[in-house]
Order: structure tokens, then sequence, then C-alpha cells
């Protein structure tokens, strides 16, 4: 018998089919969320149930019909919080929240605006996500309109209509609630829709993390907070070598490669401590055989919402081979390829160990052959390679194993040697004795090498430091170069007095700087004039330092002063200095002052919060009677990005110079790059001007870039008259020099500035 075909439904079991799934399902919440939903609502119940309490009190209408409905909001609250099923628990409420809306349209007799509280009970009874309260709401809606309307009619409705058909306007106060409510409907629809695409993007994002977990090449493994191994990818077994399957509660020690040290805690450590979401570290592992490894591991941790830790993920990768390569290329790095010596960083850092060890027991060596470029030209440069290998091996071979002996680079040699200054000298003698030998040529040809030999005693280390022992034996060596070469200089007096100078500088500087800094580095000022009027429009502050009642060059002490970073202290003092003679003139007798920044000022991160309170505390009114210089060679040199401090600067209101334009390398690439106000002319294109049609093409080419740039121009170095005209014929507009003013003191400036203005003389 054929069977039969398949009935296909009906079109109103379609139509029901697509309207169940065009509404809400309505479950879906977590217990956790539906317990905070719940609670929130029974107390919304229990307060309204309190605040009908005064108001029927006021409406005098504490009576019986009230007291029934108050036992039954007492008894639907006492359901909801003990009845264990969440449906009727959600149910009571509903009942609860329509005998509240029924008591106040009953307190009001049943006045429309009442009804309002049916609107708003039926969208908070959404929060339920459920049908079965929401149903339930509505129906007690329908049933309290449809009694109280036939029993209390005029407790229930407010119009005669009714009043005279109850059921009918049930059902319309029914509908209106159930519309109402269509909102909340929809927006309960498209909480589920969204919530199930959140779920199915977290499901296809787990199982992308699983995949990519399982598939990594890299050893991962992946840990709970309290350190339990949740569990590990395939490339850890096969790394570690894993046998057996991960234990229950494994920890890392349980696992075959174990960190050495603190265990798993140390790893791990600053995650746990909260002090970072991110570790990267090299650790030192030991695998199953006990051999050591490096690994780099990488551990990323995983919070919730409330930044609690759930997940560490490590990453371990074995960069045992690259740390032996890097120790190689070390080693490399501090040997010198040809001749198998120190090469001169590793010779400087070791000498300087020796002299923080040994203080002023080391002497120093500098070896320099004589003529060596002649070798290279004569016999070409294997020949020279041969010649500085054997020099290498002789000097391996007579100095002690404590020494420490290096190839500085091309053919200058050292030694550094621990001990008595007769057994430096003595050494020295026998390093000059190893060129006595002739040196064999590849091909058998001997050639006769000498070299020049300077020998720095100990002592001078205790005094000067590590480099400037170097220094004075490559002094030493110069001279017995100078003297005739192949032979050995001890260093001298003569030579010891520069080096003397040196820290003789320094210790002044240093007692300057911690004793009485307004006597001992006073701050002068040289004025700036304008070409046209020949006025004094600005001045440069200039720090001078007195030693022993004595003024110490300039030239010694500021250079001195950078290389040691005793800079940054003197230059807060010539700021500081500078900003309170400032403060004291007012704008139209100097109207502005400059002064210098070195570039390791600028770099220092406290300048600009120091410039800060400088100007704060001196309480200069207009930050731009300031301009501060800096020059361009050396910014350049130090090879440092400091536009966002100099736009900090700026933003204070303080102006930029841009001294010694001109001597550097990227002149106008510096000048664009850099918010300068002024542009200072190096007085290299100054000097000799009048007579140089070059320089003063260039000086025209300089003044119109600068007006291009708004910037404005001043000429450095003015000695001589005929130059000071040739700068105001070209159209500079100031200039200072010996020619309008050396530094003064500030006394000296001020009688200067209240002189009749006429064309200056040399001061």
């Amino acid at each position: 018998m054929p069977s039969r075909p398949a009935r296909r439904p009906g079109r109103f079991a379609r139509c029901l089919r697509q309207l169940r799934a065009a509404l809400p399902a309505g479950t879906g919440l977590r217990h956790e969320d539906w317990q905070n939903r719940h609670r929130l609502l029974t107390w919304l119940t229990v307060f309204c149930g309190v605040a009908l309490v005064p108001v029927a009190a006021l409406r005098h209408r504490l009576d019986a019909e009230w007291g029934v409905a108050t036992l039954l909001i007492a008894a639907t609250v006492a359901c909801a919080a003990e009845i264990r099923s969440q449906r009727l628990a959600s149910s009571a409420v509903a009942v609860g929240m329509t005998t509240v809306c029924a008591e106040l349209v009953m307190l009001f007799d049943g006045r429309t605006e009442a009804h309002f509280s049916f609107f708003v009970a039926v969208g908070a009874l959404a929060l339920y996500r459920d049908w079965v309260p929401f149903l339930t709401f509505l129906v007690a809606t329908f049933a309290h309109h449809a009694l109280m309307g036939s029993w209390m009619p005029h407790m229930t409705y407010q119009h005669d209509a009714a009043i005279e058909h109850p059921l009918f306007w049930a059902g319309v106060h029914g509908v209106a609630v159930l519309l109402a409510a269509s909102t909340q409907v929809v927006a309960w629809r498209l909480t589920e829709s969204e919530e199930r695409r959140a779920l199915d993007d977290l499901t296809q994002a787990e199982a992308q993390f699983t995949a990519a977990f399982e598939e990594a090449p890299i050893a991962m493994t992946m840990l709970a907070a309290d350190g339990t191994v949740l569990r590990v990818n395939p490339a850890f077994v096969s790394w570690s070598g894993m046998a057996e399957p991960l234990p229950p509660r494994a920890r890392l020690t349980d696992l075959p490669i174990q960190p050495v040290g603190d265990r798993e805690t140390h790893l791990h450590r600053p995650i746990l401590n909260g002090e970072t979401d991110v570790l990267r570290e090299v650790e030192t592992f030991r695998d199953s055989d006990g051999r050591l490894m490096q690994v780099e591991m990488h551990a990323s941790a995983l919070r919730d919402s409330a930044g609690k830790l759930q997940v560490i993920v490590s990453h371990y990768l074995d960069v045992t081979e690259k740390h032996q390569h890097e120790e190689a290329l070390r080693r490399q790095a501090r040997e010198d390829a040809l001749t198998g010596l120190l090469g001169r960083r590793a010779f400087e850092a070791d000498l300087n160990g020796l002299v923080a060890g040994y203080r002023d027991q080391v002497s120093v060596i500098y070896i320099d052959v004589d003529k060596f470029k002649h070798v290279n030209d004569s016999y070409g440069h294997s020949a020279g390679d041969e010649v500085l290998r054997t020099i290498g091996d002789r000097l391996r071979g007579v100095v002690p194993d404590t020494a420490v002996v290096a190839r500085l680079g091309g053919d200058e040699f050292a030694v550094a040697v621990v001990g008595t200054t007769g057994a430096a000298e003595d050494l020295a003698m026998t390093v000059a004795g190893c060129f006595q030998e002739a040196f064999v040529l590849p091909g058998g040809r001997k050639l006769a090498v000498t070299a020049s030999v300077g020998l720095s005693l100990a002592g001078e280390a205790l005094a000067a430091g590590a480099e400037a022992t170097l220094q004075s034996a490559d002094m030493a060596m110069y001279a017995a170069k100078q003297n005739g070469r192949a032979r050995v200089q001890l260093f001298d007096d003569t030579m010891r007095e520069a080096t003397q100078q040196r820290v003789a500088a320094e210790r002044a500087l240093r007692a300057a700087l911690d004793g009485d800094r307004v006597d001992s580095l006073p701050v002068w000022f040289q004025p700036i004039v304008s070409l046209q009027t020949r006025q004094v429009i600005g001045a440069e502050a200039l720090v001078r330092l007195r030693a022993d009642g004595e003024l110490v060059s300039p030239g010694v002490f500021v250079p001195l002063a950078e290389e040691t970073g005793l800079v940054v202290p003197l230059g807060e003092h010539v700021l500081r200095t500078a900003l309170a003679q400032l403060t004291s003139w007012d704008d139209e007798t100097m109207p502005y002052v400059s002064v210098n920044v070195s570039p390791r000022q600028l770099a220092e991160a406290g300048f600009v919060p120091m410039l800060t309170a400088e100007l704060a505390r001196c309480g200069l009114s207009d930050p731009s009677r300031l301009v501060l210089e800096i020059t361009e060679t050396s910014m350049l040199g130090r090879g440092i990005d400091l536009s966002e401090r100099l736009d900090a600067i700026k933003a204070l209101g303080v102006r930029l110079a841009l001294d010694d334009f001109g001597t550097g390398y990227s002149s106008l690439t510096w000048l664009q790059s850099v918010p300068a106000d002024i542009v200072k002319l190096d007085r290299s294109f100054v000097v000799g001007l009048a007579q140089d049609q070059d320089k003063a093409a260039i000086i025209t080419a300089v003044l119109w870039l600068a007006r291009a740039m708004n910037m404005t121009v001043i000429a450095e170095g003015v000695e001589e008259a005929a130059d000071a005209q040739a700068l105001e014929a070209a159209g500079c507009p100031a200039a200072q020099g010996w020619y309008f003013g050396r530094p003064l003191e500030a006394p000296a400036l001020d009688a200067l500035i209240s002189r009749p203005r006429q064309a200056p003389a040399v001061s």
C-alpha cells in the first residue's frame, strides 16, 4: 500500500510558528541575574505597599478595603520571599503589584490618572523576561477591572461608560496595558537576540583560542590564579619530553622542565602581585637530564571585568643557543680581531676596574709604532697586519698575567699593570725592548720596527681617574715621538701641569657650587645692541669662576662642567641669578636677558619643571623677556630629540635663540625643526665681513630666511667698526661683541645703559 505524503502544516499553524519565533522565548536569565531582579522587584512592591499607608491616611480611607489589600500585598511579598520556584515567586510579585495598583485606584475612587500605575508596573515586571509573571499581571489586571468594576464600579472607573459596561472596559484596559508593554516585549526580544549572538561569538572565540593554543608551535601553559596548571599544549609536551598525561592539580614543579630558584612563584610573581599584566623575562630552566637552559618567557594575565585574575597564559622559547651566540659575540667585541688582544672599549672598562680596585697602584704604558704608515705603503697592508700580530704576541709574552694589554686601534697599544712604580718602569723598558728584534714579513723578509712608549706612573689614577691616566700616558708617548722616537718617555711635571690645571679647575668649580655662589660664580652681562639705534636692547648672561681671587678662563671650566655633569647645577645658578637681575630691571631699561642652556641641562627630565618653578618664584610678569640659547652643534651632536621639551618651554612664554648658527652640519634643517625666535649668527661669519663678499652673501641669505620664518637675527663676535657697519648695511637688526661692550657686572652695565647714546668704542 503506497505511503501517504506527509501533510504540510496549515496556514494557521505556520502563522502561529512565525508568531512564536517573533516573540521572546521568555527564558534565559542566569539564576544570579534573576535573583538580583527578583530582589529589586520584591522590595519595590514592599516600598509601594508601605507608601500607600500615608496616601490612605491623607485620603481618610484606612478602612476594611484598604486593610484587605494591605494583607494581600503582605501575603504576596511573603510568598515571593519564600517560594523556591522562580515562576511562582515572580507570579507572586506580579499579583502583589496588581494589588498595589488596584489599591491606588480604589483610594482615588477610580480616577483615570491612578490607572497609569498599571502601565508602570507591567514595564517593571518585564525585567523578569518571563511570560508567566508578565501574563499573570495582565490576567490579574483584567480580573481586577472586571470584578471590581462590577462590584464597586464607582471605586474602579471614573466615567459612566465604564460603570455601565465594566467587562468591556476591563478588556479595553487590559489591551491598553498590553500595548503599553509592547516596547518592553520588543526590547526583551532584541536583548535575547543580542545575547544569543554574543554567546555564539564567545563560543567561536573560545574555539579559536583553543585551536590557537593547541596548534601553536611555541610551548605554552595555562595556569590558574593559584598556580595550578590547567593545560599544556602539544608543543610544550614535545619540548619538555612529557611521557605521561598532566596529573590533576599539577603545578609547574610537577613538569619535566622546572624553573631554577624560587620555583613557579618566582616566574609569575609580578603578575600575582598585580604589578603588571604582561611579563617578559629570561629565566633559567633545568630539563629532566639536568641540563640548564635559558628560556624567554612571555606571560599574559587574563582578568575578569572586576579585575580579578583568572588565567595566566605563558609562552616558552628556548634561547640557549641564542645566548651562547651572543656571549661569543660579546667576547669578539672585547677582542681585537687582528691581534686577539683586548679592544679599546674593553681596555678602558678593565682599566676603570683596576683603578677602582687598586686606586694609586695602577700604571699605564702607551705604545705607538713609529712610521707605521711607511710599513703599509712600502710593503703592503698584509705586511703591516703581520707586524701588528707579532707585536701582540710579543706583548703577551712579556707582560705579567695580571696585566691588561690591548690594541687601542691602528698601530697603538696599551698595557695597564698593578704594582710599584719601579716595576712599571722596568716593564716599560721591557716593552720597548720587544722592538729590538727584527720583524719577519711574509716571504722571509726582515724589517726593523721601532716604537715610542709613554708611561703614566701609579698615583695619577688616584688623582685624576682612569681616563686621565690613559691620557697622561698618551701625552707622554707623543712627547717621546717629539723627542726623536724609539724611546720611553715618563709623564713629567710639564705634562702634569696641564692635567693638574684641569683637576684644579674641576675642584674649584665643585667648591664654588658648594659654597658662596654669588662670590665665586658671578654672572656678568654682555650687552646686545640695535645696529640702527646703537641702544642696548638686551644682554647675554655669562658666568665666571673666581678661585683664590683669580678668574678662571671660561674656556677651561665650561667644557669641564659639561663633561662632568656639573653644568646642570651651574646652569641652574646662572638662570636663577639672571632672572633675579632681569626682574630688577624694567622692560624699558632691559627688554630681555638671554641665558645659555647646555644640551646636558636640556636633556634633564627636571629642567622644564625647574624653569617653571624659577619663573614663578621670581615673579617675572612677562616670560618672553627671558631667552634661552641652545647650541646647534652640541644639540645635533647628542643625537637626541628634544622637540617636546622645547615646545614645553615655548608654552611657558619663554623665547628660544639658536646659538652659533651656521657651525653645524644641518643648519637649515635644524632652523626649521627648532621653534626658535632668535638666530644668533656665529662670529666666524662676522669677523672680516667688510672685506669678504661671500660672507656678506651668506648673512643676507640668513637674514632673508629668518624674516621669512618670523625670526630675528643677532650677529655675535663684532669687534671692528667696519664689520658693524657692514652688518647694519645688510639689514642685520642687532649685534653683540667687544666693539659694543665686554661682559660687565650688572652695576657697570647699568652705567653703560645710562650714558648718552653714541657710537660706542671698545670697552
